[in-house]
């Protein structure tokens, strides 16, 4: 009697594991209200028992896929033009019905408290909120969540862009949506991935980090914290109303200064950590990883500034990285280099300065494109309100380089070489488009030079054409000028399409983050 128990108890289990799979489950990506990517195959996929025959139904398609023993199935629905509302229904065991489904231009928009910042608090939040009624605008907001290994589906839903939805939501990608809309008056999906104060490693997988030499110290930097954490955390408790006060005063004073209040304290990094190296990538970005869309928009860099030149080598492994695991070769990804902050206006040591070029020599990287930000900042805050002239950016990028505006230029001038002519160096520049200017017909402002000795000099500079011509009484053999090198640097030079000139140097001098790992 006690074994027929036993038998019985096991064949229950065996059972309910069984129909726990019984049952078609999607990701959450994959839900009525969806926008679809047009003119591109449409990966569907999900979970089901293994063996089982899937069909799935759509726009006058149906697909079959028999589920593998890993208990996965996918099928590759050919590519369809924009349009909708559709049905699609995925049948095995059950039937699934996705309803209101249409098909446009898919975004990721992704990075850190600058993609997250929202709509609510921008600065034409008051205005731009009640119109922003767009049903063909669908937005999916993942969850928050770091995971140790990459995940299945993510927490989210599809919701029509209303006033109530939109709210909360990233401004920048609500700025970049609304535009192409209105460019291309096609459905629009934005996908928001966004976590605040994350470094760019936690958005790239184990094995993009394992397989680089130069991005190994990060991870050896996470088991040594792993190691500290309980000691760590029981003094940070001890320690908290202490170093709370403290940056309270300090916070207050900064303000007053009109300063960049102090980083608030924080708590040391350990299992579950936002800072988890691959953990918003495990949790955010695998769920949503081969859902096929049209590219990304990047907005981050600020948690990696101290760590700047790292970032050279982390941000396009990353980037590639994302490329790999979507598997729709190298779609455009567009970023925002970093804007202005702080009161540090000379020209100076700066891990800010450092990582807008190691964003700047992303370009390299196939279809990318940058978002210069350095005349929209706010020295004061590391969030600037004023996210409408961002994500205006970032769309006039895609217009250019995607949706047939080729005539549009979509760059303010960045660096292309330079000249010694004597005691002054010409500089050449990309991307002048109508020609280059000083913002409000004053001088040029911004640039320094320095000699072999390595000691920059506030320069001269004017405009020569499609160049600028610098120089100083002070450096009489010039070998490096330098543009817009600071935090919160004063400088003015743009082309006439009204976009800004990219800081930059021509020198290779190692500087203040060459050595932080």
């Amino acid at each position: 009697m006690k074994q027929l128990r036993i038998i019985l108890l096991l064949s229950g289990i065996l059972c309910s594991g069984v129909s726990a799979l019984a049952n078609v489950i999607l990701p959450s990506i994959f839900s009525s209200g969806m926008v679809l990517q047009r003119n591109a195959p449409i990966p569907v996929w999900g979970k089901a028992a293994p063996g089982e025959k899937i069909i799935v139904k759509f726009n006058g398609q149906e697909l079959q896929s028999i589920v593998g023993d890993d208990s996965l199935w996918r099928v590759d629905l050919p590519a369809t033009h924009e349009g909708g509302p559709y049905t699609m229904t995925i049948a095995g065991s059950d039937t699934l019905v996705l309803t209101n489904v249409l098909v446009g231009e898919v975004w990721i928009c992704s990075g850190q408290s600058n993609m997250e910042f929202t709509l609510a608090k921008s600065i034409d939040a008051d205005k731009d909120i009640p119109e922003a009624n767009h049903s063909d605008i669908r937005l999916f907001l993942i969850k928050r969540k770091v995971a140790d290994e990459p995940q299945f589906t993510c927490e989210a839903k599809w919701e029509a862009c209303t006033p109530a939805s939109v709210k909360n939501f990233s401004a920048v990608a609500y700025y970049f949506g609304r535009r192409l809309q209105e460019l291309l008056n096609v459905p629009v999906g934005l996908v928001q991935a966004t976590w605040g104060g994350t470094p760019a490693e936690c958005w790239t997988s184990r094995e993009a980090l394992e397989s680089n030499k130069e991005l190994l110290p990060i991870l050896e930097k996470w088991r040594e914290d792993l190691a500290r954490y309980p000691e760590a955390k029981k003094r940070y408790d001890e320690e908290l109303p202490r170093v709370s006060a403290e940056w309270e005063t300090a916070a207050a004073k900064a303000r007053a200064t009109g300063e960049a209040a102090p980083p608030r304290p924080q708590e040391p990094r350990g299992p579950g950590s936002r800072n988890t190296p691959s953990g918003q990538f495990n949790a955010m970005i695998s769920p949503i990883a081969s859902y096929a869309m049209k590219g990304v928009i990047w907005y981050q860099g600020e948690a990696n500034a101290s760590r700047a030149y790292q970032y050279r080598t982390l941000f396009p492994a990353m980037i590639a990285d994302w490329r790999k695991h979507w598997g729709a070769g190298d779609f455009p990804f567009y970023f925002v280099q970093l804007p202005n902050l702080k009161r540090g206006p000379e020209p100076s040591k700066s891990g800010w300065a450092e990582l807008r070029e190691a964003q700047l020599m992303t370009l390299s990287l196939p279809n990318t494109g940058m978002a210069v930000t350095i005349d929209i900042g706010d020295s004061t805050d590391l969030h600037p309100t004023n996210k409408k002239p961002v994500g205006l950016r970032l769309a006039r990028i895609a217009e250019a380089l995607l949706y047939g505006q080729s005539e549009t230029e979509y760059s303010g001038p960045t660096y292309k070489s330079k000249t010694v002519e004597g005691e002054k160096m010409r500089i050449a520049f990309d991307h002048v488009g109508g020609g280059l200017v000083a913002r409000g017909n004053e001088p040029l402002a911004g640039f320094t030079i320095a000699g072999s000795d390595k000691v920059f000099h506030t320069a001269e500079a004017r405009i020569d054409g499609d160049e600028v011509v610098v120089s100083s009484s002070r450096v009489a053999n010039p070998v490096s000028v330098r543009y817009a090198w600071a935090d919160n640097p004063n400088c003015n030079l743009y082309n006439k399409d009204g976009l800004p000139a990219s800081p930059f140097r021509t020198d290779d001098w190692p500087e203040v983050t060459f050595s932080k790992r």
